[in-house]
């Protein structure tokens, strides 16, 4: 049987289960968890097929959700960025008496540009799926410096996120297919109303996979949830602006 990579760093009754993005793993967390675990016990987990959580083949977003489910604290907070986000949400929408408090990192319940709503245009993504075929590596790398561009420390972050999926190793293709296929179809605008957990969205300014058009539509569909906007950051806003980043972390999980 196949079993998820974790890690548990930190102490206390407070429990934050970190999930990744697309084509990274867990590894993508190590400075925001060091500054986190003083105050929280930490779950720093690989999905399934990335990092260190070897064996699985591409999954569906509601089987990935599963496959965190089956290993994460009985009951925790999630943080989520990007694609983890997504998998972070449809576990709050799976199983809410799990999940104590929600957080999206550059994340949104629907990646792809549609006519009244902002995102990565389909196409963009299909040729990413094509040239995922045809030069992996490549196309990895490419993904990541769209991550960080406009950033002010868009080079340093940049080689910092691929330093993460070049020293472990590289998801298999499918699997990669598989998140991008994620991505591309996901849509739980419409779901995610329903949930009743306290929710903080974090966006950067920049990004450009994210554009922050999509918040004030976020805030007007889940009006009980919270979200923030940290100027000068990209896709990647706890790399490029730690102490600001994880100070918001700080005051929603421990808030009432």
């Amino acid at each position: 049987m196949n079993t998820l990579y974790q890690e548990t760093i930190g102490e206390g009754d407070r429990h934050l289960v970190l999930l990744h993005g697309w084509g990274l793993n867990a590894e993508v967390w190590r400075y925001t968890a060091e500054r986190l675990a003083p105050q929280f016990c930490l779950h720093l987990i690989d999905l399934p097929g990335y990092g260190r959580s070897k064996g699985f083949g591409a999954m569906t977003l509601e089987e990935m959700a599963e496959a965190i489910l089956a290993v994460m604290p009985p009951k925790a907070s999630l943080m989520g960025w990007s694609l983890g986000g997504l998998v972070a949400s449809q576990i709050a929408l799976s199983a809410p008496q799990r999940v104590e408090k929600l957080i999206t990192v550059a994340s949104s319940p629907c990646f792809t540009a549609h006519e009244d709503w902002p995102g990565i245009r389909p196409d963009v993504l299909q040729g990413f799926q094509h040239q995922l075929s045809e030069d992996f590596q490549r196309t990895v790398e490419r993904f990541l410096a769209l991550q960080t561009m406009g950033s002010d420390s868009a080079r340093q972050d940049a080689r910092l996120l691929k330093s993460v999926v070049l020293n472990l190793p590289m998801p298999p293709a499918d699997v990669l297919n598989g998140g991008l296929e994620i991505l591309r179809t996901a849509d739980l605008r419409q779901q995610m109303t329903e949930l009743t957990l306290p929710v903080l969205r974090i966006y950067g300014a920049l990004d450009g996979l994210v554009p922050r058009k999509v918040v004030p539509l976020l805030d007007a569909l889940l009006p009980g949830s919270g979200s923030e906007i940290i100027e000068k950051a990209a896709h990647a806003p706890f790399i490029s602006h730690p102490d600001t980043f994880c100070e918001r972390v700080r005051q929603f999980l421990i808030s009432k």
